[in-house]
């Protein structure tokens, strides 16, 4: 039975903060082996001291970018950046955020968000004598559907994937490409227990032991997929412009007669 619950009590976190000692306290001796432990990145990044001021915003997204995938002008006068950051991730403004954070202010994402999990995945094992996995989660939005949904950016000690390639389904059939990403699922079902504005950005999921492992299993950034096999690296308009562009390059112009 798969059980997720939302941890109470995790207070304001600021910069120098050590979140294994406020994870353990929240806890308070509640965790158990093979629990796995999602924090939201806000959290991460206000102990990280990812903070600047808000005045920043677009220079920080410009600092982070290193792709731009599609922009587009907003009603307000300003322009909505889809773009590949320095993490891998294609995200909106690069997932520099202003939610959650105080008047004034913006954040930028960890660091390095595997190792921000490994670190409180080692805290909490040694703390507390359990063996859990930490994902570090963000809000994303997906190509082809409105709305967002939370993803996986971190992982420590956890399985990113459950690879059922190989086996069957129920009808007996061989499955050849099936490998859901299990810690995106997972960050997206503690959310419906966090909640945005409900100040608990750590929950619990109990019930899959199978996932957790070694410190040194591969980390979310190894979900996100190579350019080379990304089939929607640039927006519609971008991909049309530089299709456009190519062809006009490639046309000699006929020799007068």
């Amino acid at each position: 039975m798969l059980q997720v619950w939302a941890l109470d009590g995790i207070p304001e976190i600021t910069p120098g903060d050590d979140l294994v000692t406020v994870i353990a306290d929240a806890a308070a001796g509640g965790l158990a082996d093979g629990d796995i432990i999602v924090v939201t990145s806000k959290v991460v990044s206000k102990a990280e001291g990812r903070i600047l001021a808000a005045d920043d915003r677009e220079e920080a997204i410009t600092a982070e970018t290193v792709r731009v995938v599609a922009s587009r002008p907003t009603p307000n006068g300003g322009t909505t950046r889809i773009v590949q950051n320095r993490l891998g991730m294609v995200s909106a403004a690069a997932g520099v955020d202003a939610s959650n954070t105080p008047h004034g202010t913006i954040l930028l994402l960890p660091e390095d968000p595997d190792a921000s999990a490994r670190l409180i995945a080692a805290g909490l094992r040694e703390r507390l004598g359990v063996e859990v996995g930490v994902l570090v989660s963000d809000t994303l939005g997906r190509a082809w559907r409105d709305g967002q949904t939370d993803h996986a950016i971190g992982a420590g000690g956890v399985h990113v994937f459950e690879d059922l390639r190989g086996e069957t389904d129920a009808e007996g059939r061989s499955l050849v490409v099936t490998m859901p990403c299990v810690a995106d699922e997972l960050a997206a079902a503690t959310d419906l227990v966090k909640g945005k504005a409900a100040r608990r950005p750590v929950a619990v999921v109990r019930g899959r032991a199978d996932l957790v492992g070694s410190l040194d299993l591969p980390g979310a950034r190894s979900i996100v997929r190579p350019l080379e096999r990304d089939m929607f690296r640039l927006g519609a308009d971008e991909a049309y412009a530089e299709g456009f562009a190519a062809g006009a390059a490639s046309v000699t112009p006929s020799s007068a007669p």
